[in-house]
C-alpha cells in the first residue's frame, strides 16, 4: 500500500494488541515490527498524513543519516516506511489526537478527539516532539500565504523568485541550500552571526550564491504599492540599527518550533524537559506504556532518526514479551522468516 493509497478508518471503538501514537518514522517502523511479532497494530496521529515532520516540513529534504542510503529524500523514505508498515496490516487513525490515557493490569485504554476509543495490551508512544507550531515572525503578521511560509515542502513555487529565508538553524541553511538552484537569488538574515546549524551545512551554504546577512532581522513586509494588502514584493531588513530594502516575493520564516506535549502531560508519565524518560528496554513508568524516538530521554540519548528506528525495535520486542510471557524478547532474524 503506497503513502497515497493509505486508508483514513472511521471507527467508533477499535482493539488491538498495540497502539502506536505518532506516525513518523519511528512510528512506521514500529507498526512494521509489530507485524513481524505477530501482534496487531493501531496508528493513531493528529496529522493527516503519514510520515510525521518529514511529511509536513521537509519531504524533499535529501536526508544523508540513515543507514543503507548515502542519500534519500524524506518523501521516499516515508514512502518506503509506508510499504513496510503496510506488511502489519495496521489500522491508520489519522488527524485525530489522543486525549485521554486509562491503563489497567491487562491493558490500556486510549480515547481520541473525535470520541473513537482504542482499547490496546500495550501502547509505544512515538510523537517526535509532540505538536508543534513554527515560532511566528513578528514582521510577517499576516502574510501567511501571502508570501510568508514556515515550511518549505516543494521547492517548485519558489522558481524564479527572489527568497529571504529568517534563521540559523538547520532548516534555515538546509532550505536555502536546496532552493540555491531554483529561486532567483537567495539571502539568509539571522539575528546573531553565529548560527545553530551543522557546520558543514554552513559552510556549503557560504560556498554558494546565497548571501548571509548577520545581526539583522526583518523588520517590515510591503506589497508592490508599498502597502499591506497585496502581496509580498519587497523586504526591510534593519542591520544594526541601518534600514535596507530588498526585492522579495516570498519570505520562509525557519525561527524554530514551539513543542507541546499536550493531553500527554496529565496521564501521568514521568517527563524531563518535554520528553519522556525510559529505561534501557524503552519502559515508561506507567505500567504497559512504552516510548521511542526523539521524544524519549535517557542518559546518552542521541536523537535521530536512526536511532529512532532502534528503539522502536527493542520497545515492540520488549511490549511482546507484556502482552505474552511466554514469548522471548530477540524474535530471531527476519532474514529467517523470509
Amino acid at each position: 500500500m503506497s503513502h497515497e493509497e493509505v486508508e483514513h478508518v472511521t471507527v467508533s471503538s477499535v482493539e488491538h494488541d498495540l497502539v502506536i501514537v505518532g506516525a513518523g518514522p519511528t512510528g512506521l517502523f514500529a507498526a512494521y515490527y509489530a507485524g513481524f511479532r505477530g501482534l496487531s497494530v493501531a496508528v493513531v496521529d493528529s496529522l493527516p498524513e503519514l510520515g510525521g515532520q518529514i511529511t509536513a516540513m521537509y519531504p524533499e529534504k535529501a536526508i544523508l543519516d540513515v543507514a543503507g542510503f548515502p542519500t534519500v529524500k524524506g518523501r521516499d523514505l516515508v514512502a518506503g516506511l509506508v510499504e513496510q508498515a503496510g506488511t502489519a496490516s495496521p489500522t491508520y487513525l489519522l488527524d485525530r489526537t489522543a486525549t485521554t490515557l486509562e491503563h489497567d493490569a491487562d491493558g490500556v485504554t486510549l480515547g481520541l478527539d473525535d470520541g473513537t476509543t482504542v482499547r490496546a495490551k500495550v501502547m509505544l508512544i512515538t510523537a517526535g516532539i509532540g505538536k508543534f507550531s513554527p515560532r511566528p515572525l513578528p514582521a510577517g503578521d499576516g502574510w501567511l500565504g501571502r508570501g510568508v511560509e514556515f515550511f518549505v515542502p516543494s521547492f517548485e513555487p519558489y522558481a524564479g523568485k527572489d527568497v529571504v529565508i529568517v534563521g540559523g538553524g538547520d532548516s534555515a541553511f538546509d532550505w536555502a541550500l536546496h532552493l540555491e538552484p531554483v529561486a532567483n537569488s537567495v539571502a539568509l538574515v539571522h539575528r546573531r552571526d553565529a548560527f545553530r546549524a551543522h557546520a558543514r551545512t554552513v559552510e556549503q551554504v557560504r560556498a554558494s550564491s546565497v548571501e548571509i546577512i548577520t545581526k539583522a532581522e526583518v523588520s517590515a513586509l510591503r506589497d508592490a504599492d508599498g502597502g499591506s494588502e497585496g502581496t509580498l514584493a519587497e523586504v526591510e531588513i534593519t542591520v544594526d540599527g541601518e534600514v535596507t530594502s530588498r526585492k522579495a516575493q516570498a519570505v520562509v520564516a525557519a525561527l524554530g518550533f514551539i513543542a507541546d506535549l499536550g493531553p500527554l502531560q496529565q496521564w501521568g508519565i514521568e517527563t524531563r524537559k518535554r520528553h519522556i524518560v525510559v529505561d534501557s528496554s524503552m519502559r515508561t513508568n506507567l505500567e504497559r506504556v512504552f516510548a521511542a524516538g526523539d521524544i524519549t530521554d535517557y542518559p546518552g540519548k542521541v536523537r535521530l532518526i536512526a536511532v529512532g528506528f532502534g528503539e522502536a525495535a527493542t520497545a515492540v520486542n520488549n511490549a511482546a514479551v507484556v502482552i505474552d510471557p511466554s514469548a522471548h524478547v530477540f524474535p530471531g532474524h527476519s532474514s529467517e522468516g523470509s
